[in-house]
């Protein structure tokens, strides 16, 4: 028998076979709550997000991978649905049938409630006839959602409303559905935690480095407020990114635009600053960078100093002339 075929014999095996769920004699921890799982169709992008009146909820209720699926579990949560349901999806089952699979090997699914959505777009989600009231659940293209101990059962229709009519990237679009969700009363006990996970779709990547988003707010009296702004700030350290990665492909004009683009969406952020001005000296363009350093000293007087061990780094000319004249601006 080739290789691949005895490959292939492995993961039919393993699609076959639904993992148990582990859930005999532990106890179930409450995680009642509000989320959504999608994927964008015009990126592969997929995700989870979520919101709660619960400590750190992202950490046990939202699973994504790259170019596998996404997993919101809660209710009287049972984590292992999150990388139980990622195995199934990656070993070719769709997101109803590995829901479908780990469902059929839980002996509590009364007080379940989960969401799963897999890289073609097919979602499923179950909402246990014990879940706390109000609770609701719903699926479009390419998306569900899910909630429960809830003010009102209202909250999954305007999720899904709002998901559909919102722009942008898939981050956006799920913050829109957890903003109406609130903007329905959300949960009864009221808020205190928000995650959200971003994967690329290209399955081909390593968990590791396929991560767009992934965030959490884990005590906040306003969670939604917070987690809007942490992927504004990320969004600017993602474009700092880019920087770095077209210098290193010595292609220095898109590295500037990507570093001016992030200060212009983080304009209070001295480091964006602070590299776009070590990346115009790096270069020759002294003159430019002289006014973008003096900005960033006054925001961080230790960058005087740093400046000072970049040649050292490659990071700037081993130029004593040249450093003494950007570190000694008044």
């Amino acid at each position: 028998m080739s290789t691949s075929i005895i490959a292939l014999a492995g993961l039919a095996a393993l699609a076959a076979a639904s993992p148990k769920v582990p859930v005999e004699g532990r106890p179930m921890r409450p995680a009642h709550t509000f989320s959504i799982v999608a994927r964008d169709a015009q990126t592969g992008e997929l995700g989870a997000a979520v919101q709660s009146h619960w400590f750190s909820v992202g950490a046990d209720v939202i699973w994504a991978e790259p170019g596998i699926g996404a997993v919101a579990t809660q209710s009287f949560i049972e984590p292992s649905y999150g990388p139980l349901g990622l195995q199934l999806m990656r070993a070719g089952k769709s997101a109803p049938q590995a829901l479908k699979g780990l469902l059929a090997t839980d002996a509590h699914t009364d007080v379940r409630q989960v969401g799963m959505v897999d890289a073609k777009g097919r979602v499923a989600n179950h909402t246990g006839k014990n879940a706390i009231t109000a609770h609701c659940q719903q699926t479009g293209d390419g998306y569900a959602v899910q909630a429960n101990l809830m003010e009102r059962d209202t909250v999954c229709a305007a999720m899904a409303k709002a998901f559909e009519a919102a722009k942008g990237d898939l981050a956006a679009r799920m913050m829109a559905a957890l903003d109406a969700a609130q903007g329905e009363g959300g949960d009864i006990r009221g808020r205190q935690s928000a995650a959200m996970l971003v994967v690329k779709g290209d399955a081909s990547l390593p968990p590791w480095s396929g991560r767009v988003f992934d965030l959490r707010v884990e005590d906040s009296d306003h969670p939604l407020k917070e987690l809007r702004r942490l992927i504004g700030v990320a969004r600017a350290y993602r474009l700092m990114s880019e920087g770095d990665d077209h210098m290193t492909a010595g292609d220095v004009d898109a590295a500037l635009a990507a570093y001016s683009a992030a200060e212009k969406l983080a304009p209070d952020n001295h480091e964006a600053l602070y590299w776009h001005a070590v990346t115009l000296a790096s270069i020759g363009r002294v003159e430019d960078s002289l006014p973008l350093f003096k900005r960033a000293f006054a925001a961080w007087p230790k960058y005087r100093e740093l400046t000072r061990r970049l040649p050292a780094s490659g990071l700037l000319p081993d130029d004593p002339k040249l450093i003494a004249r950007i570190t000694g601006m008044k």
